[in-house]
This record gives C-alpha cells, structure tokens and sequence, in this order.
C-alpha cells in the first residue's frame, strides 16, 4: 500500500498501527521485568501472542496478505440490487474505498461519503479527498463529517444506501438498531441498500429473526440477511467472534 500523497489511494488497514503499538509495547515492556518476577513471563507471552495475532490480521487485511478488506467490502456491492442512477450514500466512509468503488462502478451516480474521522482510526477527509482525487472520481465524489446515528440529510435524500462494518462503531448510539434505521430513513422509497455489520453478534442486535421482524415493522418493503463471515476468502483464524467472525448484510428494497 503507498500513501495517496505519492499518486495512489491509501485506504488503511482495519487493523491499525497503534493497536500493535499497544499490545508489543506492553509486552515488551513486561518480558523486561519477567527478569525480575518470573510470572510476569506468562503476561508477557499473552501480550506478545494477541500482538502476533493482529499483526497476522492486519497482513491479511493488506493488498501483501491478500486484501480480504477489498474483497469484504466487494461483498456489499454484490449484494445491491441498485440501478446506479441519482445519488447514493456510504456510510462510515473511512478511507473512502467504498465511496470509490460506487462511483467506479455506477458513472452516473452521485456519491456521498460520511464518517466521524479522528479517534481510534487512521482515517481522514483529506485523505478521502486524495484518493478519490487519485482514482479519477473526484468530481462525484463529496465527503461530509457526520455521526451515522444523525445524519444531516433529510428523509428520502438518495436512491441508495450502503455500509461496511460501521454500525457497531458508533458511539452515541446505545441501541446500535437505531443507526440501521436512521440509514434507512435517508432512503428513498424503492431505494435499495446493503449495509455489512457485525449483524450476528447477538449481544449487539440481538437474534437475526428478531432484527429482520423489527426492520419489516418500520414499513421497509423487503429486508434479506446473508451471512458472510464464512466465506471462503476468509481465513478461519480471522473468523473469531472479536474479529470478523459474526458479520453478514442486510439487504433489499425500502
């Protein structure tokens, strides 16, 4: 991957820079003192083995290790049935690689890419700006900062809507059904959308039967689930629960 600034997109890693930090420093920092206190050998050991395996996971995220990221995020598009015509929304843009794949994908759509940046993640506008700037689609590409749990768009704004692995992300939304319905509020009626989210992760939404009734009761024409954490590209070990082991799409017609 080489950064946008030197001509080509630089669309992160889910797995970032400072999580390794964390979790190397600290066990470095114990095995040094495991010269002192031998239990503290064990600690270390923990340290380094959770630091190897998000090492190992941010490889296989990486175009090196076989860009499972691109090919995660190639699932939603798969799944939306969307004619391509008018303007279309990602929500939770990062780094901008969905956004980018709309606009390649659909040459007369408009596309709108919103994401709260900073924090945790090694993601910003200016970024998002450089690689659509970079992939050629600058001029239908627009980035806004906004929280996905109130989006500063009114009620049937776009003729699509998607999501990668955002919704449980966000913060000022206890119940994280509530941003699945306010992504859905922008929609058109008849608009399509495909959101991918840790969606069997029961102790964030609950039963997948359950979600799929709710989302019927806010009168969405049609709603289908698929799982996608067991597809063949990704490797069993990143299919734990605390990684990637629990999403699947949600889509269909509003």
């Amino acid at each position: 991957m080489v950064d946008a600034k030197g001509g080509r997109p630089d669309y992160g890693n889910w797995v970032s820079t400072r999580l390794l930090y964390i979790f190397g420093g600290i066990g470095i920092v114990i095995l040094g003192l495991s010269f002192l206190f031998a239990i503290a050998f064990i600690g270390a050991g923990l340290f380094l083995l959770v630091f190897a395996y998000f090492a190992y996971a941010r490889y296989r995220f990486s175009p090196r290790g076989g860009d499972i990221q691109a090919k995660i995020r190639e699932l939603v598009l798969a799944n939306l049935d969307w004619d391509g015509e008018g303007q279309v929304i990602d929500i939770g843009c990062g780094n901008a690689p969905l956004a980018i794949l709309l606009a390649q994908k659909y040459p007369n759509a408009q596309v709108t890419g919103i994401d709260y940046w900073g924090g945790q993640w090694e993601y910003s506008k200016e970024v998002c700006e450089q690689n659509a700037a970079s992939e050629g689609v600058a001029d239908r590409v627009t980035f806004q900062k906004a929280s996905a749990s109130k989006l500063p768009f009114d009620d049937a704004t776009f003729g699509a809507a998607v999501s990668n692995l955002v919704f449980h992300e966000v913060k000022d939304a206890s119940d994280k059904r509530d941003v699945i319905k306010e992504a859905l509020r922008v929609v058109k009626p008849g608009g399509k959308y495909a959101f991918q989210d840790l969606f069997g992760f029961k102790q964030v939404y609950g039963d997948i039967g359950a979600l799929l009734e709710t989302i019927r009761s806010w009168g969405i024409d049609s709603v289908e689930y698929i799982d996608t954490h067991n597809s063949t590209f990704i490797p069993r070990a990143l299919r734990l629960p605390f990684m990637i082991g629990t999403i699947g799409i949600l889509y269909g017609t509003k």
